[in-house]
């Protein structure tokens, strides 16, 4: 039974599933399996530099001739050179998120790229719809890192209903049986994050992989709220110092200061108690690494039984 969607014909992939464009995680090794298992690989920008994304991405084609895309984070100083080195390099697809791509979008698709946004609203959906973004990712607040205020079933609907081009829905999804619901709910694909953090392609340090797999359901926390950018993240030391400042009513510049560099810490330097572990509520799912072919050879096997079974329950006509 195929598993293909509109997503797939846009973006020129086998399946449905788009890795998240996580900062400091996704780099040119994740991002180029993904893209050679089938599905859309992501080298997240975060806030480096153009020219070390520049490498990323030449890293990404000398280990995959497949398409791959970079996601570009609009709070970074270096958004913009960031957005003109991509055409310069013709990277096929670009996600956004924290932003309005608007202004660059002709530039973009002059350069024959595909943008989709990352949406937590309606209002926003629509407002990049008439932007001319080719996709929107509805991200609920399962997912791990920035969230929004809606979750991933209310939040997918209401957007695919709300606009004419195709939704990918992300935020708490694990596997196949994700997918098919996403699917149900009007989704033309998914965008997992969580998942491949644990990929053996996946450079993070151990111990931050370790800490994912050690996960149990309620071990995300949600920090920063009071600063108007709550982040998910695995509950630590670190996770409940945040929590302690904010509820003593913190400013804004305090807790800025408390997390700068948290994400590296945790990331690259393997620290899981002084560390941002950023993670959403599949963490628990989690349970052992594997390769990127392996992961989605697995949702595609767990969404084509999952789809078998809805159609078990049809009854006679």
């Amino acid at each position: 039974m195929a598993i293909r969607t509109v997503l797939c014909d846009m973006l020129g992939i086998e399946y449905p599933i788009i890795q998240g464009g996580m900062a400091w995680v996704a780099t040119a090794e994740l991002a180029a399996a993904v893209s050679e298992a089938g599905g859309l690989g992501l080298i997240g920008a975060g806030n480096a530099p153009p020219e070390v994304v520049r490498e990323q991405v030449r890293k990404a084609r000398e280990l995959t001739s497949k398409p791959f895309g970079v996601n570009v984070y609009f709070l970074s100083p270096f958004a913009e050179q960031v957005l003109n080195m991509l055409v310069e390099e013709r990277v096929p697809v670009i996600t956004t998120g924290a932003g309005n791509p608007g202004k660059y979008i002709p530039k973009l698709k002059e350069a024959g790229i595909k943008v989709l946004s990352v949406v937590s609203s309606v209002n926003l959906a629509k407002r990049l719809e008439r932007a001319g973004v080719d996709a929107l990712v509805a991200e609920g607040m399962e997912c791990g890192g920035h969230i929004g205020e809606i979750a991933t079933f209310p939040l997918v609907p209401q957007i695919v209903d709300a606009v004419k081009v195709p939704v990918v829905a992300a935020g708490g999804i694990f596997d196949g049986r994700g997918l098919v619901a996403a699917l149900a709910l009007g989704a033309a694909g998914v965008q997992m994050g969580t998942r491949f953090v644990c990929a053996n392609e996946c450079t993070v340090h151990p111990n931050y992989k370790k800490a994912i797999l050690d996960a149990r359901d309620r071990s995300t926390v949600v920090t920063g709220a009071s600063t108007g950018h709550p982040v998910r993240v695995l509950n630590n030391k670190l996770a409940r110092r945040f929590l302690e400042v904010e509820k003593r009513g913190a400013s804004v510049a305090e807790l800025e200061a408390l997390g700068a560099g948290a994400l590296r810490r945790a990331v690259v330097e393997g620290d899981v108690e002084n560390g941002s572990l950023m993670a959403g509520q599949v963490a628990a799912m989690v349970t052992r690494e594997e390769s990127c072919a392996e992961m989605i050879a697995s949702i595609v096997k767990t969404a084509e039984e999952a789809l078998s079974r809805v159609a078990s329950f049809a009854l006679p006509s």
